[in-house]
């Protein structure tokens, strides 16, 4: 059945702006965004047949260029304005948590951290520089590949903290696997670097470990005193 035949609250868009953004699924949002079906499959079933594919609407967003233009329905046009949406929600939040201390708003922080550090495929590490009352300075990945004490330097660390004058820095990294446990790597350098820091008056605030699911903070967790 074509979508235009549906009683009218049950269409996405319909739908959306009737109830709300956050009243729809993952699907009924991907159809929103892709606007119309193809040959034999309306956009619902289309958005769908895609969420399935790929796994989910994090791994179909986050596709590369070939693999999602190789999907019937996605052309140019609308991958460059999903592509458009993602970089939309990351500046979002980037002025979102500009507009107070970070540590007034760590659900916000970690929102963003996740949103810069989730899609990359290898692990990466990045620091939130912050001035004296907290609010963020920038944010910077300043390493890639695996993250253990051999591949971080704390002389780049403490380098970019002297750049940006900063007073304190939260540190993060990702986990690919998904799983945000911390390792005992994880643990030692997070302490290595604090120790470093400490020697410029530069305050370690936390380490946010991001994978599936809500961030990891080991400052929460009592990893970050030592």
């Amino acid at each position: 059945m074509n979508i235009r035949e549906w009683p009218v609250e049950e269409r996405p868009r319909e739908k959306l702006l009737q109830r709300g953004a956050a009243m729809l699924s993952d699907a009924e949002l991907l159809a929103v965004l892709l606007g119309s079906g193809v040959a034999g499959r309306n956009v619902l079933d289309l958005a769908r047949g895609l969420l399935v594919k790929f796994g989910g609407l994090r791994q179909f967003l986050e596709a590369d260029r070939a693999t999602a233009l190789g999907e019937p329905g996605v052309g140019p046009v609308k991958y460059a304005q999903l592509q458009a949406l993602l970089e939309i929600g990351r500046r979002y939040l980037n002025e979102h948590i500009e507009r107070a201390p970070a540590l007034e708003n760590p659900a916000s922080v970690r929102r963003y951290l996740k949103s810069m550090l989730r899609h990359e495929p290898s692990e990466v590490f990045g620091c939130l520089f912050l001035d004296t009352k907290h609010r963020p300075l920038a944010f910077e990945i300043l390493f890639r590949g695996t993250i253990d004490r051999a591949s971080i330097y704390p002389r780049e660390v403490v380098r970019r903290s002297l750049l940006h004058n900063a007073a304190a820095l939260i540190l993060c990294h990702n986990h690919p696997s998904g799983n945000c446990e911390p390792s005992q790597d994880d643990v030692h350098l997070t302490l290595m670097l604090k120790r470093s820091l400490a020697l410029i008056d530069v305050r370690v605030m936390d380490h946010v470990i991001v994978g599936d699911g809500e961030p990891l903070s080991m400052l929460e967790h009592g990893w970050l005193v030592g």
